[in-house]
């Protein structure tokens, strides 16, 4: 153990989707007196408490997208062009998760064209020398992103069950160093985000390929050495997988518009809770009163 401040960072909106399709599946929207629902928004604040409770975080702070468009898009059309649109009670609860968020004392990040991996990205780049991190999220590419000072913890069953990878447990079942884990993407691509990849290449010998090569220039370099079919697949795909690669890396430069000792966590005020019963957010505010000291 060190005496570095321990940053929990959430990825937003995968907590907001999970606990919206979870609850609504069963057909609870959790009303306020007005009719909008809220069952993803009070879902993923009990997420987040729950998991402050858990993994005793110095500091938190929350990652959201900011709009469907991206530098992606413009990148490749058909970046996650086969999503469906949010349900219509979805909608609005994504202002409404940010503005819950801030009330209860959350600091929330997020830029426009850009994607809540991205802010997470450069917010481990940014404080990793001086904090031990933790990041909530349910999205595999954030292995990327695994470092000596950073962990992930992939949402598995309800609040409190993870998936707990760090860079040692990363390395010996992968092989391969975090960043090149955007190479293997960038070769099977990625159906969820719908970039193709090379056509016919799969996780195993992505993964493999990588493994023996380090990099997508080093496979290149070496396609004389590849069965036929797979030189023939990578040759006739290079602009695609060069593409994919860009698609695949989450970035680690964007600005984040705060200092470390901005997001440390307090105590939560009984004004907090009160304001959020007032709106009508009463099973946030029953769960926080069961895991915390608020009167």
């Amino acid at each position: 153990m060190t005496n570095k401040p321990h940053l929990l960072v959430v990825d937003g909106m995968a907590l907001l989707f999970r606990s919206f399709f979870a609850s609504s599946a069963m057909g609870q929207y959790i009303r306020l007196a007005d009719g909008t629902p809220t069952n993803g928004v009070q879902g993923f604040a009990r997420h987040v408490l729950t998991a402050q409770n858990l993994m005793k975080p110095t500091h938190l702070a929350v990652c959201w997208d900011m709009g469907a468009h991206t530098f992606r898009n413009e990148l490749f059309d058909g970046y996650k062009a086969n999503r469906p649109a949010p349900p219509e009670e979805m909608l609005p609860q994504f202002d409404m998760a940010k503005e819950i968020s801030e009330l209860i004392g959350w600091k929330n990040f997020g830029k426009e064209g850009m994607e809540a991996d991205d802010a997470i990205g450069s917010m481990i780049e940014k404080w990793k020398d001086e904090a031990n991190i933790t990041v909530i999220s349910g999205d595999k590419d954030l292995l990327q992103l695994l470092n000596p000072s950073t962990r992930i913890a992939f949402t598995k069953k309800g609040y409190t069950e993870y998936d707990l990878y760090t860079e040692e447990r990363f390395k010996e079942e992968y092989q391969i160093e975090p960043h090149q884990f955007a190479y293997v993407k960038a070769f099977m691509g990625d159906t969820s985000d719908g970039y193709p990849g090379v056509k016919g290449i799969g996780p195993k010998t992505a993964l493999q390929l990588i493994q023996n090569y380090g990099s997508i220039d080093r496979v290149i370099e070496n396609l004389d050495k590849l069965k036929p079919a797979q030189r023939t697949k990578i040759a006739d795909n290079l602009d695609m997988l060069k593409l994919s690669h860009q698609l695949a890396t989450i970035e680690r430069n964007m600005e984040i518009d705060a200092e470390l000792d901005e997001l440390a966590l307090d105590d939560y005020s009984t004004e907090r809770f009160d304001e959020l019963e007032n709106r009508g957010f009463r099973l946030i505010v029953k769960h926080a009163k069961s895991l915390y000291s608020i009167a």
